[in-house]
């Protein structure tokens, strides 16, 4: 009897819209054969990076409004190539004890945040002396990619799609952006190979956010959060960097 009414009690919450399949997960499934309680630590995880993601993006903004705002950075980072390309360089040493220390807190958000800051300057700098409605226009065309693509991987992963085989093509075409950008230090592009270039990014670095919002949702361990965040970060900055360099190159 006790059971009888413990089952009763619960279909007598509400109607069939209350009702929730603890083997199929409820009508909110990330993607289809996820269970119930799987689905709820997954979103929980999302949430989670998308956080720390939202908190890089506003540490960036505000390194990029005190750099433009207050001339003396600005003009130090611009005069000091060294020190600007040991800013450039920073991220990548970073990255070592950033894949180290990832699951060891609260060492790892410092690290993420030095990280963050070290990608940040030289972003201000290139924005600080670059026309601000230029700027603007590159904010506003990659706050709309990113949300246009996530919303779209979110929707085609819970319709059953992958996405993982972008990965050894994505890599590649990185392999050759970075190639070009090398190339360029000895044979610099003209305007209109510098806006084929940048395109050719913008386009790479949209798969990439598709290809990592999908690892996000099926992929990226509940520890790794930390990777999660940085990747996403490094996604949504290059996209704004490839298009500030597209608008930059054909304003005018």
């Amino acid at each position: 009897m006790l059971g009888n009414s413990g089952y009763e009690s619960v279909r007598n919450k509400g109607d069939e819209k209350f009702c929730v399949d603890l083997e199929a997960g409820d009508g909110e499934r990330l993607y289809p054969g996820l269970s119930y309680g799987e689905n709820q630590l997954r979103w929980g995880f999302i949430r989670k990076v998308y956080g720390i993601l939202a908190a890089q993006i506003v540490l960036t903004t505000l390194v990029s409004a005190i750099t433009f705002l207050y001339a003396p950075i600005n003009d130090l980072l611009r005069s000091n190539s060294g020190l600007l390309l040991f800013l450039c360089l920073l991220p990548f040493i970073l990255l070592w004890p950033l894949h180290v220390y990832h699951q060891k807190h609260p060492v790892n958000l410092i690290i993420l945040g030095l990280f963050t800051v070290s990608l940040s300057l030289p972003v201000a700098v290139s924005c600080a002396n670059t026309d601000g409605r230029i700027v603007l226009e590159a904010l506003i065309l990659t706050s709309a990619v990113v949300c246009a693509l996530t919303g779209y991987t979110f929707w085609a992963s819970k319709k059953g799609k992958d996405f993982s085989y972008l990965g050894p093509i994505l890599f590649t075409g990185l392999i050759i952006l970075i190639l070009t950008s090398f190339m360029q230090m000895f044979f610099p592009l003209g305007p209109t190979s510098v806006a084929v270039y940048g395109g050719i990014s913008a386009l790479i670095f949209c798969g990439y956010i598709v290809y990592d919002t999908d690892n996000l949702i099926k992929r990226f361990t509940y520890d790794d959060y930390i990777l999660a965040s940085a990747t996403l970060y490094l996604d949504v900055l290059n996209l704004f960097i490839s298009i500030l360099r597209v608008l930059r190159s054909t304003d005018g």
